[in-house]
């Protein structure tokens, strides 16, 4: 197989430059100092993906992603800074088509340059097996018709677990959007660098009619929440007390290259929740979830996994079919009518 051809657009030298020393053993690297040189190059050579910055004089990547998500889709990786801007400015690059979110490439103190790579080169990897459309030709969104309320309705789930990574951003917002006020508490892995997760749970709260927000240590699950794990730390659920569930957040080694990893909160809730749960494994690159799933399945929870059709990425949930951890393969529309079902008994 020939290497994947990456094309970075970003004003900086600097970050060009490292971005070509994380990638060069692995991919065929091309750079532009700005998207008016990237349409350029793109018109001697298209590349497989696209590496994009948002922030740059002459046009900004927002501009750059409108017009190729319209003109000639080719899947964008934002490459972002970690401060409150720029992560606003990724959501909105989400929204418009960016299939996924990579830090700025820095060495940071007792980590090798090998460590960042591994991340950048994962995350480019499932970028390239991502379906993108023109805007404008994408399914169209179906109607949500708001849930009614569900309390004191749930013969057997208390907490639902989701996962998601490549592509999973739009399906969880959609997923949120057609949940009640007072639906079961909901713990969320999305794979995401660092302090992104705080402003996409922001973005999800906006129309949400559930209480979305970043999960902090010792939070204590109750009907109507929605906790996101932040980036760089998995989450699980723990007991305090009788009948009271609350999360964890720890700073331990990755799993499946991931942390926060899937498989880690749904091993958790197949320990502490068995037939109390719900899992739901949505579009993703890998394999992250599939184990934890097929536990939480043998324990007895509900589980169901997004359909390749509707998935931007179909590793992750493939990867559950083949372990036969997913009660019900599910397009990502309905993915949350069919967990409220299951919370109802109807």
């Amino acid at each position: 197989m020939k290497p994947l051809h990456v094309l970075v657009v970003d004003d900086s030298a600097v970050v060009r430059q490292a971005m070509t020393a994380l990638l060069e053993d692995e991919m065929r690297v091309s750079t532009a100092a700005d998207p008016f040189i990237a349409m350029k190059k793109m018109e001697a050579a298209r590349p497989d993906v696209i590496v994009l910055d948002l922030e740059m004089p002459r046009m900004d990547g927002l501009t750059f992603l409108r017009k190729l998500m319209d003109e000639s889709p080719i899947p964008v990786v934002v490459c972002s800074s970690l401060t409150a801007s720029s992560s606003e400015l990724t959501m909105r690059a989400l929204q418009l088509g960016a299939v996924d979110v990579v830090e700025k490439p820095k060495v940071r103190a007792g980590e090798s340059p090998s460590d960042s790579a591994i991340a950048l080169i994962e995350t480019i990897r499932g970028a390239a097996l991502a379906r993108v459309r023109r805007v404008g030709r994408a399914p169209a969104a179906r109607p949500l018709t708001p849930a009614a309320p569900i309390a004191n309705r749930l013969p057997n789930c208390h907490v639902i677990v989701i996962g998601a990574s490549t592509g999973g951003t739009e399906v969880l917002r959609q997923f949120l959007d057609a949940m009640p006020a007072d639906a079961p508490p909901i713990v969320i892995v999305q794979h995401m660098p660092e302090r992104f997760t705080s402003a996409f749970a922001r973005r999800l709260n906006e129309s949400s009619a559930m209480d979305v927000r970043e999960a902090a240590p010792g939070d204590l699950l109750r009907p109507g929440l929605a906790l996101i794990a932040p980036g760089d730390r998995h989450i699980t659920l723990l007991r305090q007390g009788a009948g009271t569930l609350a999360v964890a957040l720890q700073n331990t080694a990755l799993v499946n290259r991931h942390r926060p990893s899937v498989d880690v909160l749904f091993s958790s809730a197949a320990r502490m929740l068995g037939n109390c749960a719900i899992g739901v494994l949505m579009t993703g690159m890998g394999r992250d979830g599939a184990k934890g799933l097929r536990e939480m399945r043998t324990a007895g929870a509900h589980t169901m996994v997004q359909d390749e059709a509707t998935s931007v990425v179909f590793g992750m949930p493939k990867a559950a079919i083949e372990l036969d951890a997913a009660m019900y393969v599910l397009p990502g529309h309905a993915l949350a009518p069919s967990v409220l079902e299951a919370c109802t008994g109807r």
